[in-house]
């Protein structure tokens, strides 16, 4: 998967996807993809990097409590309660 390096506003390859979803995971293994020749590997901070169009992460590759904040729908709430 390509996405945009912000900070140096290059192109880079994830080599290891399972990372880049991995909420636990702050860094990912990527290869820039500038100049003629094949770049080195090296390791991204997730908080640096977009997608091609602009947008960012989605909260859950990148917040491994993403979703403390969210109610629970009262259907399970009341499950859990009685259960």
């Amino acid at each position: 998967m390509f996405l945009n390096h912000a900070p140096e506003q290059v192109l880079i390859e994830v080599l290891n996807l399972p990372e880049l979803w991995d909420p636990f995971k702050t860094k990912v293994w990527a290869r820039a993809h500038a100049g003629e020749e094949m770049q080195d590997p090296e390791f991204y901070p997730k908080a640096e990097l977009i997608f091609p169009s602009g947008e960012s992460l989605p909260k859950a590759w990148v917040d491994p409590h993403y979703r403390a904040n969210v109610p629970m729908p009262e259907h399970l709430s009341a499950a859990a309660a009685t259960g």
